[in-house]
């Protein structure tokens, strides 16, 4: 743990992997602010042509992201309320991952705070950084079917609805710019590009391989 103000090094080396030939040298960082879901720290690094740059970070234990599959096809979205655009938006339930937790048992839990519903399978669709350019939070998104109703549980002050849409619906609200939720919308153009059955068939045979 980074203590407010201390330098620290890179566990692991002092050097990133940035793709190409020419690595970047980790020089220090140090903790900014530690909140309750991710800290921002202030991390230095050294250039190629020797130039010390200094680039604010968000470090977060990263995010699990359900897609819920009901039986007919439809999909189980949360109209949920979000502070920083001070409005509710529609999106696919998610919530943060505890330090240590697994991601599929994160969704599972998720699930059924926000949703209600328990899943008879879970099963992984895609990983990938949403905002890579300040923040390590790294999103794992799961496709949840033989899904059976029960009552949310949501968190104390937490404001959710549960909305069911089916593809293709969701698919014009996009187009309509209705659901600008990012993980959302990559998360159904992700099962449309590999052309999953919603209703669950294929995409228990083809995701997660």
């Amino acid at each position: 743990m980074i203590g407010k103000g201390e330098a620290s090094e890179r566990p692991g080396g002092a050097e990133l992997d940035t793709g190409s030939s020419e690595p970047v040298q980790f020089v220090s960082e140090k903790l900014l602010h530690s909140g309750f879901r991710f800290r921002v720290t202030e991390v230095i690094e050294r250039t190629p042509d020797g130039v010390d740059r200094k680039r604010e970070i968000v470090r977060h234990d990263g995010a699990a992201v359900i897609l819920p599959v009901l039986d007919d096809g439809r999909i189980v979205l949360v109209e949920q309320y979000r502070t920083a655009l001070g409005r509710s938006i529609l999106e696919l339930p998610a919530g943060g991952l505890e330090p240590g937790e697994d991601p599929a048992e994160s969704a599972e839990r998720e699930l059924v705070e926000e949703t209600g519903y328990r899943a008879a399978s879970i099963r992984p669709l895609v990983r990938f950084f949403p905002a890579p350019g300040i923040t390590d939070e790294e999103m794992h998104v799961f496709v949840a079917t033989g899904l059976t109703p029960g009552a949310p549980q949501p968190d104390e002050g937490e404001i959710v609805e549960t909305r069911l849409l089916t593809l293709e619906e969701i698919r014009e609200r996009m187009l309509a710019g209705e659901i600008i939720d990012g993980k959302t919308m990559l998360s159904v153009m992700y099962v449309m590009m590999l052309g999953l059955d919603a209703g669950g068939s294929n995409a228990n045979e083809e995701v997660g391989g």
